[in-house]
């Protein structure tokens, strides 16, 4: 609706004030205007272009050609595709409900009155702020194979074989996951920690009368008020889970061999090092298509719950 006609629908005013709505609407549009031509030209630009690429073929310098739905059957027939999607739905799998968790636990126990809690509040949040390569490698320094102090303390402990972590076929994807809850954890800590400040104490005080345990108390008072705080963490980090790409690259290059491969990484060396365009929007499109069925499935329960 422009403001026109929406100033020829307001009943009962005189020129002068629909004049005046006018301009206040323009200056509100014009407010909301940078915001909506930022995301149409760097958002949704891009992923209708991808959209339309899917269905052709095209490296870039040389003329697109029409290629149907050839790209989206080759999926069907690509090894490092079924990989790089088996791994994204492993990390995702194994990293959203961890980090969730691990999260949790650190708001309850940091919204609690102790002594040095700003301190830990910080060295929590500190990895998701720092610079991923100097966490990279400190995280590297910390498991080397061989001089690292974790495999040192294993072997102290008697663990005669430890882990190479990174650098092992066998145990690269649970290096990403760890290195991954660890750095994101302290960014959802404070998303629950939002949530359980915003609760009403007057539960917490009902349910000390009537008897309740600290078990209790977190059970029936707590998990149910933090629901929707839940709800946005589970969207949230499922989403940057599948979109995942920065971690793989810094911490092990997708390998090794294909045992960390995961789709975003996969886009990118199909796109930039192959210079197969076509073919790598279609791998993006079947991503997106896959955050969306994920997304919308999370959105029903969430309904059926409540």
């Amino acid at each position: 609706m422009n403001l026109r006609s929406q100033a020829i629908r307001l009943p009962g005013f005189s020129p002068e004030k629909r004049k005046t709505i006018m301009k206040k609407n323009l200056v509100a549009y014009s407010f909301i205007a940078p915001n909506f031509i930022g995301f149409a030209i760097f958002t949704l630009g891009p992923i209708i272009f991808a959209f339309i690429l899917a269905f052709l073929n095209w490296d870039g310098s040389n003329a697109m050609t029409f290629a149907g739905f050839s790209n989206f059957v080759r999926l069907l027939s690509d090894e490092r595709f079924l990989i790089a999607l088996k791994n994204t739905i492993i990390y995702t799998v194994a990293t959203v409900p961890l980090t969730m968790v691990t999260a949790l636990f650190l708001a309850v126990l940091l919204n609690k009155k102790v002594r040095g809690r700003n301190f830990f509040r910080t060295v929590s949040f500190f990895p998701y702020v720092a610079s991923l390569v100097a966490v990279t490698v400190v995280w590297n320094m910390m498991f080397l194979p061989g001089r690292g102090p974790i495999n040192n303390v294993l072997t102290l402990l008697g663990v005669s074989n430890p882990p190479g972590w990174a650098t092992s076929k066998d145990w690269a994807m649970v290096s990403v996951i760890m290195f991954s809850i660890w750095k994101n954890m302290g960014y959802y800590m404070i998303i629950y920690l939002a949530g359980l400040q915003g609760m009403d104490p007057q539960l917490y005080e009902a349910s000390s009368l009537d008897g309740a345990n600290p078990w209790q108390k977190f059970r029936y008072v707590t998990l149910p008020q933090l629901r929707p705080t839940n709800f946005f963490v589970l969207i949230m980090l499922t989403i940057a889970c599948f979109k995942v790409y920065d971690i793989v690259y810094m911490l092990t290059l997708g390998g090794p061999g294909t045992s960390t491969l995961v789709l975003v990484y996969h886009i990118y060396n199909t796109a930039f090092i192959s210079w197969d365009l076509g073919y790598a929007s279609a791998i993006a499109m079947v991503l997106f298509l896959l955050v969306l069925i994920v997304t919308l499935v999370q959105m029903r329960g969430e309904r059926r719950m409540k």
